[in-house]
């Protein structure tokens, strides 16, 4: 489909998109596809003051109802899948699969919640003190900011804002400058099953469309209880104190430095396709993509053989496609970097195969990048620092306890994976000596989570978990009561205050 009729499907005027400052490049072909009006400081200060206002209609509403909004949203996900699933194809360059199955998970992360919003549930706890009872109680936090980056631009919001909503919250979102349009896109959706919904207020749900300033404004805004931000190591670092310095809260989803290790009892196969699609899937452009790979040397001159022929005939090209699996980098300084990083690689003496320019017919404006091999096997040296780009380490090792110990001496904490056949090396591998990583995987890679788990990493990676599990407590607060149903008033710890 065109721009534009992706655009009309999804609900969207693409005249009213194209009378702002902010223009929106196409990675796929460098080409404008929108010129948007940005958020200026009063309009984010009305945003975020419609979104308070609406948290204190919306904090009364029953859960289970708040979770019939966001199956009415999953709905109109279903409904729209192959056109919203377009536009991240055109916003931001992943391949066709991979577009629809970001909206696969936003659909998936809606049935979780609308699940969930019959499950909110506290505890009750034993009390030292006779005729008292105690329990906990979770109740709605706030205003919830939302902070995403452009290789995930729909998801990751849908993981924070479903949640969110069936917790009772009010939401603001900063979608990166890179992919803003997905956002307006995903902000229409939702306003279509708000629509359906009659206690649903007005200024629930708000984007803010700009750059660094306004994220700032919504970090610093005293009214935002939490601020879920998703992008770098650096970013976090920045974010994480401006919100404490107020008290607020932070979630945070930072940098992965990921890698897998290879053991000698490996099946080989399933091994060589899960390495290709975490080391190039989404151009490397992923918080998961394999960085580093570790195989033992019995099994790393095979592996790496195959591995390099494999990179040969991934075909890069139009992300549009169906037999394209690597589609471009999203603009001109993330190819610059990769450049940079490899002519460093080289002069130091290590052997890169792959990382030059691929120029499809007819896309001259996008940055396209043949997936590239670093063979630093005999090297001892760690790969620190993240590279946001298709470019896989390889390393070797002779034992398993050698090789955890490598994985783990990074900053980053993200996932992880192992291959073996052998059940010591596996429960090693997920065991408290083991990866220190927020994911953990044996026999697949460390890229594809799915959404029944929590996602998330430690160390500099953040800390933060989205998602399944029991992420839904971070979007509320916690509330311990006690009730005496006696006449009687005993205070705890045996105190003894006698006022008679």
């Amino acid at each position: 489909m065109h721009a534009d009729e992706i655009l009309r499907a999804l609900h969207l005027d693409p005249d009213q998109l194209r009378a702002g400052d902010r223009v929106v490049h196409s990675p796929i072909d460098g080409l404008p596809v929108a010129r948007l009006k940005e958020t200026d400081q009063a309009g984010a200060e009305a945003a975020i003051g419609r979104a308070a206002a609406a948290f204190r209609d919306w904090r009364a509403v029953p859960p289970p109802r708040r979770g019939e909004l966001v199956r009415r949203f999953g709905n109109e996900l279903r409904a729209h899948k192959d056109a919203l699933g377009a536009l991240v194809t055109l916003e931001c360059g992943k391949i066709i699969q991979e577009g629809l199955g970001e909206v696969q998970e936003m659909i998936d992360i809606c049935d979780f919640a609308v699940g969930l919003s019959r499950q909110l549930y506290g505890l009750t706890i034993a009390s030292e003190r006779p005729g008292h009872r105690m329990a906990e109680t979770w109740h709605p936090l706030g205003v919830v900011g939302i902070i995403s980056a452009f290789n995930f631009p729909v998801a990751v919001w849908s993981w924070n804002v479903t949640l969110a909503l069936v917790c009772g919250n009010a939401t603001v979102w900063k979608p990166s400058e890179k992919t803003p349009l997905t956002a307006l896109a995903c902000q229409a959706l939702l306003r279509r099953a708000m629509a359906e919904i009659d206690e649903a207020p007005e200024g629930l749900s708000e984007v803010l469309v700009g750059g660094a300033s306004v994220g700032e404004q919504l970090v610093d805004d005293p009214r935002v209880a939490l601020v879920s931000a998703t992008g770098s190591t650096a970013m976090g670092r920045a974010v994480g104190p401006r919100v404490a310095s107020r008290f607020g809260r932070s979630l945070l989803e930072l940098g992965g430095n990921n890698a897998v290790i290879v053991t000698p009892s490996a099946d080989l196969d399933l091994a060589l396709r899960a390495i290709v699609f975490a080391a190039v899937g989404t151009a490397g452009q992923r918080c998961t993509t394999t960085r580093r790979l570790f195989l033992h040397r019995d099994i790393a001159d095979q592996l790496v053989a195959r591995l390099r022929q494999a990179w040969q005939s991934v075909r890069v090209g139009d992300p549009r496609k169906p037999d394209t699996l690597v589609g471009p980098l999203i603009d001109q300084a993330a190819f610059d970097k990769i450049q940079r990083v490899l002519e460093q690689l080289r002069a130091e003496g290590s052997r890169v195969h792959g990382g030059e320019r691929v120029n499809p017919e007819g896309l001259d404006g996008g940055w396209y990048v043949k997936p590239a091999i670093v063979d630093r096997r005999g090297v001892a040296e760690n790969v620190l620092e993240e590279t946001f780009a298709p470019i896989l380490h390889v390393f070797d090792y002779d034992a398993l306890d050698e090789v955890i110990e490598r994985h783990n001496a990074v900053p980053q904490g993200l996932s992880s994976a192992i291959f073996t056949t052998d059940l010591r090396e596996a429960e090693r591998f997920l065991s408290a000596t083991g990866s220190d990583c927020g994911i953990a995987n044996v026999n697949i890679g460390t890229s594809g989570a799915e959404i029944g788990g929590a996602f998330g990493g430690e160390k500099e990676t953040g800390g933060g978990r989205e998602s399944g599990s029991d992420a839904w407590k971070a979007y509320m607060r916690r509330q311990t009561a006690t009730v005496n149903y006696s006449r009687e008033l005993p205070l705890a710890q045996g105190i003894r205050f006698d006022i008679s």
